[in-house]
């Protein structure tokens, strides 16, 4: 009998486990069980809804050492790309490849068959082809031909500036979106569309200002007619788990992490061989059998050797390549390293992350709001039908008399560098330096670098309405979550 007890008090453990692990998954029934009270249905709930978004790869985030460079370069101050912290990085999204010329053409055809009359709007997405000349130098033929000639259609856009980049992304977001929701019937196919005023604008459309509702339109549930049958359709929301979150550019941190592609106990490669480049081995060449001794990115070997002797030590090319040359990274990330520099999402500043978070560091400028009217929520939109954007007038919710004031009081005094702090004069940026609240990063070296700029712990730092023949970007995308990996 004194075996029994136990065994009977351990079954009912048992049990009671198992009960609560099944009324505590997430409530996909039409019925609250907080409440009592009917509530729409998703489908999704507990499905763990972390759909990809084209040309991404999923990137499982981790701690890494950020900074630690393995090489001093002559003239750079340590602390700008040397200064070591172990960070942790959240699960992300990040582009296979960077964004090539043909995915730019895509964009530009856009702009000019939506807005056919606006030469302003075209001509200022246009990247900048004159960064290819150069006064001792015979480079006209890609002044000329590197955007549009089919024979560079896959090679990196260049001449992009981050705020191009940017506006890029938003693009990206929108068509995505779009094309999501009218391949699914949730918004009405292109054939049989009602026109718009002004083009899909996702977070319009979330608020409910773009009316087009296609067959396969969600449903009110309280919205019934008679026989108790609901018939009144509405636009999708954000909680029904459909629209994918917005392409941006990577933060420094995220992209570093994806660079060196740390994946098991290659960890150590950072601790303590100090891993100097994004690749398998601690070299520039490549450890696999089949390619054993082969350069594996494009970059300057030195002063007048851009490309290599013809042999195992010949990269291919003397400017730019295919975006999808050379071995990926362990991520299966293309050109982490070489071929062209990348834009990054964060504001420039020497000693960014002695003073940034450990988790997901990010040197950002403003927090900003869309513009809304207070009374209506309806969204103010631009010429292009998307949302204003404006400098947020508080770190917090604001009560509704303080949100009332701050939209006749005028632009307000939150709008730090550094999203709430403001840098000390006794830094010294944008008086005496060139370093200012436009400066921003760039990471992992080119076809005109040296090879000490490919380590990922490297950064430098450009106004974000300039450009260069070196320098593109790719985009990431947030990924909501946890990823389960003990399936």
């Amino acid at each position: 009998m004194k075996k029994t007890v136990p065994y009977l008090f351990t079954l009912l453990i048992c049990i009671t486990v198992i009960s609560a692990c099944k009324t505590g998954k997430n409530n996909t029934s039409t019925i609250s069980n907080k409440t009592g009270w009917a509530i729409e249905s998703n489908p999704l709930l507990g499905k763990g809804n972390n759909k990809i978004g084209p040309g991404l790869i999923a990137i499982e985030g981790g701690k890494f050492i950020m900074g630690g460079s393995a090489v001093d370069i002559p003239g750079q101050d340590l602390s700008n790309y040397n200064y070591k912290r172990e960070v942790t990085v959240s699960s992300f999204y990040m582009d296979e490849t960077e964004v090539s010329n043909g995915n730019w053409l895509e964009y530009l055809n856009w702009i000019r068959k939506s807005f056919p009359t606006d030469e302003q709007y075209y001509y200022e997405e246009l990247p900048d082809t004159l960064v290819w000349r150069n006064p001792l130098s015979f480079n006209e033929p890609f002044v000329n031909n590197y955007l549009r000639h089919p024979s560079f259609e896959d090679y990196p856009v260049v001449g992009v500036s981050h705020d191009q980049a940017e506006r890029y992304s938003a693009w990206r977001t929108d068509m995505v979106n779009e094309k999501l929701l009218r391949d699914k019937g949730y918004m009405s196919p292109l054939a049989t569309a009602t026109k718009q005023d002004k083009p899909f604008n996702t977070e319009v459309y979330l608020n409910g200002q773009i009316d087009d509702k296609g067959p396969n339109a969600k449903t009110n549930l309280n919205a019934t007619a008679t026989g108790g049958a609901p018939t009144v359709k509405r636009n999708v929301r954000l909680e029904d788990g459909i629209i994918l979150q917005p392409y941006r550019l990577p933060t420094e941190a995220e992209w570093e992490y994806a660079a060196l592609g740390i994946i098991g106990g290659k960890y150590k490669d950072q601790t303590e061989n100090k891993k100097p480049f994004p690749f398998n081995g601690l070299g520039i060449t490549s450890d696999k059998r089949a390619a054993k001794g082969q350069i594996i990115a494009n970059f300057k070997r030195g002063k007048g050797d851009y490309i290599g002797e013809r042999g195992s030590k010949y990269d291919g090319a003397a400017f730019t390549q295919n975006v999808k040359s050379y071995l990926p990274n362990d991520f299966g990330l293309y050109n982490m390293a070489g071929n062209v520099n990348e834009w990054v999402a964060d504001v420039y500043r020497s000693a960014t992350f002695e003073q940034a978070d450990a988790l997901n560091p990010f040197r950002g400028n403003n927090f900003q709001n869309k513009d809304r009217d207070p009374k209506s929520g309806i969204l103010n939109v631009d010429k292009f039908g998307k949302p204003v954007m404006i400098s947020a007038n508080s770190g917090k919710k604001q009560t509704w008399a303080e949100l009332q004031a701050n939209k006749t009081a005028g632009d307000q005094v939150y709008n730090a560098d550094q999203r709430g702090y403001r840098d000390e004069q006794s830094a010294l940026y944008g008086i005496t330096t060139l370093v200012n609240d436009k400066s921003r990063v760039y990471k992992g070296g080119s076809w005109n670098d040296q090879a000490q700029w490919l380590n990922p712990a490297t950064r430098r730092y450009l106004q974000q309405d300039e450009s260069s023949a070196d320098l593109g970007f790719r985009c990431a995308m947030t990924m909501l979550g946890t990823v389960n990996t003990k399936k």
